[in-house]
Order: C-alpha cells, then structure tokens, then sequence
C-alpha cells in the first residue's frame, strides 16, 4: 500500500465518520442549545428534561436518516474489504 493510498483510505474513513456521526450529533446539539435556552428563560433547572429531548432529537435523527447513513457506511466498508485482495498483492 503506498502513502496515496492509505491518505485516501484516511480521508474516506474520516469522511464517512462525519456522514454518520454529523447528524446525530447535529440533532443532539440543537435540541441541547434550544432545551439550554428554555430552561434559562424559564428558570426550571430540570436535568431529565434535557435528557428526554436530546434523547428524542436523536432518536429522530435515526428514525428518519439511519437507513441512509447505515448503507453509506455499509458501502464503504464492503468497497475497502474488496480492495483488500490487491493491498495484500
């Protein structure tokens, strides 16, 4: 494997970590920062209401993209356990 090659194979990976992880971590943030403002004007300083809509965020986030992001994922690993055969080469 030459050094072009195992940057690509980094990038790649790197790449389809931020894919996967991007928009759960996305959903989690912006429920944080919106349930983080609520409680601040309301003054209700309740832990597990955080939890839950964080919880709930990211749940939807898998709900409605984990097929998408699971297939990505799935494709590049299937595409680098291919490509395995002409590193060994």
């Amino acid at each position: 494997m030459s050094i072009d090659q195992a940057i690509a194979l980094m990038t790649g990976l790197i790449e389809i970590a931020l894919w996967t992880a991007g928009p759960v971590l996305g959903a989690a943030l912006c429920g944080g920062v919106f349930i983080g403002i609520l409680q601040t004007a309301t003054q209700v300083n309740e832990m597990s209401l955080a939890f839950v809509v964080k919880a709930s965020c990211v749940l939807l986030v898998f709900f409605l993209t984990g097929s998408a992001l699971a297939s990505k994922a799935i494709n590049f690993t299937r595409v680098h356990f291919e490509r395995v055969a002409h590193v060994v080469d």
